[in-house]
């Protein structure tokens, strides 16, 4: 396991490079940044200085080797919207994200888990009916729609919650909850198919004839095989809430690495772009490694090509 792990860590070099590579050229395609960080009013002179100051004089490839250069020093430029240095202003973000993205997660566990059990055990009930029914109903209700809604009875009629902004726990309720039912939704319908197929095979029938009770077969030797998929889908989710939660942060004015991103594609702040591209990069493979860990953990036949 463990030289599988130094593999997959020596992967992230190449894996990187593209991907610096990709962003860097997707935002000079995109736009003069020239063009956006001046006035209307700025004369030819102006974006002459300015073009040179920033270095967009030169080629693409020169410009591309000095961003690498930079890189490898953890020197991703300066942000021309707050004018520091890129990476700090995104590193201080990332704590806020990572926060949404765990409250967010246990929510949908909390939620996922117990109804895709009592799902699948009461398959074709009237509750297994109810549970999938919700179940959809919580997948096709988008998350803009979700938060407002929220923001609109919990806490301007009730005034339950504060409506936005970050601060204690509940500042944290209701963007978690927005964003937890959507993923709650969509992972009891794994568990449930997946401890349906679980259900069905021959060691649940052995233990279950050997008169074990049913909740120590569902709970022991039926659910942990039936996690697997469910491991699968919190990692890919877990790593879009922490990048990509951009609709949830900006209705909540969530302090996280998504408003971040929005402002800075919107201002074309290519510092801030490149840098929040890097460090989600860095957290995905570093979840998909922890990912193929807890595989190995609830499944100790699954071997690694070491």
């Amino acid at each position: 396991m463990s030289k599988y792990i130094g593999k997959t860590l020596l992967q992230v070099v190449p894996v990187l490079f593209i991907i610096t590579l990709i962003v860097f050229i997707l935002v000079h395609v995109t736009g003069d940044p020239v063009a956006m960080m001046l006035p209307d009013t700025a004369t030819a002179e102006d974006r002459r200085i300015l073009t040179e100051a920033l270095g967009l004089d030169q080629p693409l490839y020169v410009q591309y080797y000095i961003f690498l250069s930079n890189l490898v020093q953890g020197d991703f430029g300066t942000s021309f919207r707050y004018s520091e240095p890129a990476l700090p202003i995104v590193l201080e973000r990332l704590p806020a994200s990572f926060e949404l993205a765990v409250a967010s997660m246990i929510i949908a566990c909390c939620l996922a888990i117990p109804l895709g059990i009592w799902s699948a055990v009461k398959r074709n009930s009237f509750i297994d009916i109810f549970i999938s029914g919700v179940s959809v109903l919580g997948k096709a209700m988008p998350n803009f729609w979700v938060g407002i809604m929220l923001i609109l009875v919990v806490a301007v009629h009730w005034g339950w919650t504060p409506v936005s902004g970050r601060g204690g726990l509940s500042h944290l309720i209701l963007p978690a909850i927005t964003l937890g039912t959507g993923i709650a939704a969509e992972m009891t319908r794994l568990i449930r198919s997946s401890m349906l197929e679980i259900i069905g095979q021959d060691y649940i029938r052995t233990a279950r004839s050997k008169g074990i009770r049913e909740m120590i077969v569902i709970n022991k030797h039926a659910l942990r095989n039936a996690l697997i998929p469910v491991v699968t889908i919190t990692g890919l989710q877990f790593t879009n809430l922490v990048g990509g939660s951009l609709v949830t942060e900006t209705i909540f004015s969530w302090p996280g690495m998504g408003q971040l991103i929005v402002q800075a594609i919107n201002t074309h702040d290519m510092a801030i772009i490149q840098a929040s591209v890097f460090v989600v990069a860095i957290m995905v493979i570093l979840i998909t490694v922890i990912t193929d860990i807890a595989y190995k953990v609830l499944d100790p036949r699954i071997k690694y090509n070491e």
